[in-house]
């Protein structure tokens, strides 16, 4: 592996780049640096002149980009991404956290900078025009805290107030702090992360930087400085380049890509805000947020100018230097011209290199050379990410990029980029207030009524209060709320409200878990069948098959990857493969299934690939025949829009073997249609098909090879249910080098509509607006014909005919329009690699997954996608439709955090696994009340198989549960108290966070989180968190009752005599422990106890606990190895 110094020494030494670095004249013209190659000599010269380096690039992306590279060669702390402080344009006035803190982390480090220090900043025009604060205002708007300093907790508070920081209950975005006790959490404008500091007294104890996820400490600091948010309307602002002019730099640097074009986006974007605040009678003038031309031109020169591309008149070199540098060739992905070209220049004495970050993608691209017979290729393997490669003929250097061999989109990632808070917005989503409907396990729907305290046999107690039908109100103690869950369901419909003592609530579950339980024995007899049936044993993967995995365009997840060596391993076995690969939208199912086609086609057999429409089937053959173009593969579309003629030649080919993969409709389960040699099936949303066509997929599929995509996640309790009995693939990550959609949310504006539909026909794509009003979708045709009078517009609505409708849909595939208006029916499987912005009208209505599902038909290509979310005026919004907005406004790209909070797409996963009758029950009681009457189906499923002495479906991984709860009764006092933590919504988040607490570590972990949040623990919050961890042991144990009072631990054994508990190996350890120790065992109304004495609380009693656990692995082991 190449050391990155030593290519850098060997390009710093050629004539060009020595010429570069020695120069003394002022307005230099750089002619000839291609790719990446204009990277290094920025950083080559940056390495060896000190002083403030501004390079001016061409957009918001190009100087994304270049800041990467600059990262990988001259390391991040040095470097500074310098954006424009608004989400879309200055125009708009729509501030962006993220640039803001950019913007403010630079100023600040330069307010700090010696002569000695080196800095490389990256921007583009719009960005550059904006001004910035003063350095007056810079220090009338920062405070530097130190630890050992007095501050005071309250001094503090009055100080942040004055500088207009936000007090709130939890910090997550800049221009926030809030108190808890003497800890004060602060998230300055002047860097990506909060800080915690900690007060002894008025002394500042402790300083720590903390992570806006998970609200833990991250690194103690010394010193730090608060910077607040500076007045855009100041009239002492100034541009960048004037305020690096004073300060102590040791030069002014500044590199511009066209000079020319950098003014024009400047004098462009002057024009359009001054319209703008004219059309507004603004009270501002647009010099208050712009710099002038003039001044730019006067200051962009500095102390140096470097420049390349087209310049102005002001700006006349006084030296060329020519460099001899050339793109990187194209390959079109294949290795054996890949090689010839490596050869080719290793015989001319040049060096290669071949720059990829990835390790894997670096062992795949070895081996297909290994498989096309090129072993003895001389390159070495840079582990960096550059943005592209080049030829620099001077030092005899071919410098190549991973991604552009592969034709992958790369995607710039930069090193000190603002997050969003997933989990703030998630827990706000999933937050209760009162009134909001819950649901509990045994007792059904209700509403929640707070959080109550009472004294009980004198220590306080909080229980949640659910109110039902009639008045009923139900108590539940914190130690339960396991059983509760806030009510989801897909279109936030009114659930029906149970009432309080009748067996309603108890029937439904009953008939949900029988069709729960019949879906799963169906599930396991075809399972069974399939195990017995041989089919046919495809070969090992070859060189072809490893070429095109490595040209996909985006980097291999490592679900992905788990879900290609799945099928792999599932096609070279002679069982019949039946495997459904579960993912989200544009996570990468269809390329998995592209691959499993290509295997079978390189073993001559031929793959039908089956979908639920026409406008899918066509969609499909669009895709298969652009990825799969560079290999001679037949590839035929047969479905209703086929005339006889081209459908007769089509069958005649297919019989006759000339056609090796099939798509199309339910037309292919036809009579008619017939292979010479089926290989595999691949289905895509099965659920989707009627009976009769699923009762000949069942003939089909019982010996040829099968592949079934889903693009709807399925619960978890579900997948570990069918895991037993059926071959799953769970792709839960989105492609990592993606390009995210940026995604903005407006209130209905003329002009964004107009320039959001301009800027992408100007480049050539399409548009999807989305109005989900029927009756008022003819009135917003109308309004973007008004203002796209050359484009062709169609509306298209589910109230249209089935064929008028396809012929709009298919019309716009192939380009016949350049914007389609309509319903939502676009949400679901169809993909237009062509349509890159998406405009949703009044998205407060729609639900988060409609919004996510929406946003997805965009950003499929290597093309940067936009999607516009309009709303009517932002008071008239609820609470929830703007977190729902904020949520798919700040994640274009999912995160778990995210996900948590989308779990209607976890509603409609299980609907289609289980049916429509299953979405009819989560509908009834909410997603996260369904997954566990789904649970306790499933564990009466498995005993009622054990007695049959079946095998069981879970997992041997996974213990086997014989109850699903444990009463826990106790005279130690086990809450949060409100002199901890006062926040209600706080309090319950934590009560469930504490609940799902399953080892001791995880108990060490919740207490350090909690201390460091907020202080010591409280006696009180220790108990609370041992009493959760003995429930879940006495779960595992087989205990369904456990008591802890008066220096006596009592557990109760499982009511249930006939119960398969009796007869397992836990018991019989459970009892061998109990002959050993002093503990007594005995029987009251037919109830097996064990009874404890001289037990001292809880903790105690979960030491006790322990130690049975530590018996029965022991045994276990002692056994397994005897």
């Amino acid at each position: 592996m190449m050391d990155l110094k030593k290519l850098i020494n060997k390009i710093y030494e050629q004539p060009s780049f020595k010429n570069l670095i020695s120069t003394r004249s002022k307005i230099v013209e750089l002619r000839g640096l291609s790719g990446s190659a204009f990277s290094m000599a920025v950083a080559i010269y940056a390495q060896n002149n000190k002083g403030v380096h501004t390079v001016v690039l061409e957009n918001k992306d190009q100087a994304g980009y270049f800041s990467n590279d600059m990262e990988e060669l001259l390391g991040g702390e040095n470097v500074y991404f310098f954006p424009s402080g608004y989400k879309k344009s200055i125009i708009y006035r729509q501030e962006s956290p993220a640039g803001i803190v950019h913007r403010t982390t630079l100023l600040e480090k330069l307010n700090s900078i010696k002569k000695s220090d080196t800095l490389v900043i990256c921007t583009y025009p719009e960005a550059l025009a904006e001004k910035v604060a003063s350095t007056e205002q810079m220090n009338q708007n920062s405070l530097t805290l130190k630890i050992g300093e007095k501050a005071g907790v309250t001094s503090l508070i009055e100080t942040l107030l004055s500088l207009d920081f936000q007090r709130v209950e939890f910090v997550y975005e800049p221009n926030q702090f809030s108190v808890r006790g003497g800890i004060i959490d602060v998230f300055s404008f002047s860097d990506n992360i909060p800080y915690r500091i900690d007060f002894f007294g008025d002394d500042i104890d402790s300083i720590r930087s903390f992570d806006v996820n998970s609200q833990r400490s991250i690194e103690k600091h010394d010193s730090i400085t608060i910077v607040a948010k500076m007045d855009s309307d100041d009239e002492r602002m100034v541009s960048l380049l004037e305020y690096i002019k004073h300060t102590k730099a040791y030069s002014q640097i500044n590199w511009v890509l066209s000079p020319f074009a950098m003014l024009s986006a400047i004098g462009s974007l002057g024009v359009k805000l001054s319209a703008k605040l004219a059309e507004n009678e603004a009270e501002y003038s647009a010099n208050c947020l712009l710099s002038e031309k003039q001044d730019i031109v006067d200051n962009i020169i500095g102390d140096r100018l470097f420049f390349k591309g087209q310049n102005i008149e002001n700006i006349l070199p006084q030296k060329t230097i020519e460099f001899e540098t050339s793109l990187q060739p194209s390959f079109s992905k294949k290795f054996d011209i890949l090689a010839d070209i490596i050869n080719e220049y290793t015989l001319k004495g040049y060096k290669t290199y071949i720059a990829t970050p990835n390790k894997a993608q670096m062992d795949r691209l070895e081996n297909a050379f290994n498989t096309v017979g090129r072993q003895n290729l001389y390159f070495e393997n840079l582990p960096i990410s550059l943005t592209a490669g080049f030829i620099e003929n001077q030092s005899k250097t071919l410098f190549l990029t991973d991604h552009q061999i592969f034709e992958r989109y790369h995607r710039y990632e930069l090193k000190k980029q603002l997050k969003p808070s997933e989990t703030m917005i998630a827990s706000e989503l999933s937050s209760l207030s009162v009134g909001d409907y819950i649901v509990h396990i045994d007792h059904g729907v209700g509403r929640y009524g707070g959080l109550l305290k009472s004294i009980e046999n004198g220590k306080s107690v909080e229980s949640v209060k659910i109110m039902y039908l009639g008045g009923d109100i139900l108590l539940v103690n914190v130690h339960s709320l396991h059983k509760i869950s806030k009510y989801k369901d897909k279109d936030s419909e009114q659930p029906k409200i149970n009432k309080l003592g009748t067996s309603t609530w108890q029937k439904f579950k009953t008939t949900t878990k029988a069709k729960v339980k019949d879906i799963a024995k169906d599930l396991i007899a075809l399972y069974g069948e399939r195990k017995k049936s041989k089919g046919y044993a495809f070969s090992p993967s070859s060189y072809l098959q490893y070429e095109l995995e490595a040209s996909f365009i985006y980097e291999d997840t490592p679900d992905q990857q788990k879900a290609t060596d799945d099928f792999k391993a599932d096609m070279e076995s002679e069982v019949p493969m039946d495997r459904l690969i579960c993912g989200d939208v544009g996570f990468g199912k269809t390329e998995i299934a592209m691959r499993a086609a290509f295997k079978a086609v390189c073993d001559s057999k031929q793959v039908v690939v089956l979908v639920p429409t026409t406008l899918l089937s066509l969609q499909h053959y669009r895709t298969f025949n652009k990825r799969l173009k560079d290999f001679s593969i037949s590839i035929e579309n047969y479905s209703r829009a086929l005339s006889a003629k081209d459908s007769k030649d089509v069958l005649q080919r297919l019989k006759a073997g000339k056609v090796d993969i099939l798509i199309g409709t339910h037309k292919i389960l036809g009579k008619s249609v017939e292979f010479k040699d089926l290989g595999l099936f691949i289905i895509d949303e099965e659920q989707k098909f009627g009976v009769a066509s699923k009762e000949k997929l069942r003939k089909i599929k019982a010996n040829v090879d099968t592949l079934t995509l889903t693009a709807t996640p399925i619960p978890r309790t579900l997948q570990f249910s069918l895991m037993g009995v059926r071959d799953l693939s769970i792709i839960k990550t989105p492609p990592p080098n993606r390009m995210p959609v940026s995604t903005h949310v407006h209130t209905f504006d003329i002009e964004i509509l107009k320039d959001a539909i301009d800027f992408e026909l100007e480049r050539g794509g399409q548009v999807f607006v989305v109005h989900n009003k029927v009756k008022t979708i003819e009135h917003i045709a109308s309004i973007v014909k008004n203002l796209q009078p050359q484009a062709r517009i169609v509306v298209a609505h589910g109230q249209m005919k089935p064929v008028e409708l396809e012929k709009i849909m298919m019309d716009f595939i192939y380009g016949e329009y350049d914007v389609l208006i309509a319903t939502t029916i676009i949400e679901s499987g169809i993909d237009i690699p062509n349509v890159n912005t998406i405009i949703i009208n009044d998205a407060q209505n729609f639900g988060l997954s409609s919004l996510h599902q929406l946003r997805g038909r965009v950003g499929r290509t290597n093309r940067k996608a936009y999607c516009y979310l309009f709303t009517p005026e932002n008071r008239t919004l609820t609470e929830t439709a703007r977190l729902r907005l904020r949520a798919i406004e700040d994640f274009s790209e999912l995160g778990s955090g995210f996900n948590l909070a989308m779990q209607d797409l976890d509603i409609r996963g299980a609907g289609n696994i289980l049916g429509a009758e299953q979405s009819g029950f989560i509908a009834n009681i909410g997603f996260e009340a369904y997954n566990k009457i789904l649970n306790e189906a499933m564990m009466e499923l498995n005993e009622e198989r054990m007695e049959l002495g079946e095998e069981e479906m879970t997992s041997n991984s996974e213990p086997l549960h014989y109850i699903s709860d444990c009463q826990i009764d106790t005279d130690s006092e086990a809450i949060i108290p409100d002199t901890y933590i006062s926040n209600v919504n706080e309090k319950i988040k934590l009560y469930r966070q504490i609940d799902k607490i399953e080892t001791l570590e995880e108990v060490e972990a919740v207490s350090v989180t909690l201390k460091d949040r907020f202080g010591d623990l409280p006696l009180s919050t220790e108990n609370l968190l041992r009493v959760v961890l003995i429930r879940k042991k006495c779960i595992d144990l087989g205990f369904e009752k456990a008591i802890i009072k008066n220096g006596v631990f009592i557990v109760h054994f499982i009511y249930n005599q006939e119960s398969p508990y009796y007869k397992s190996i836990t018991y019989q350890y459970i009892l061998k422990f109990i002959s050993l120790s002093t503990y007594i065992f005995k029987t009251r109304n037919d109830k097996l106890l064990l009874s404890m004495p001289k037990v001292k609380g809880v903790k105690e009693a979960l030491e006790i606990l322990c130690s049975i656990e530590e018996f029965i692995e022991e045994q276990k082991k002692y056994e397994t190895n005897n």
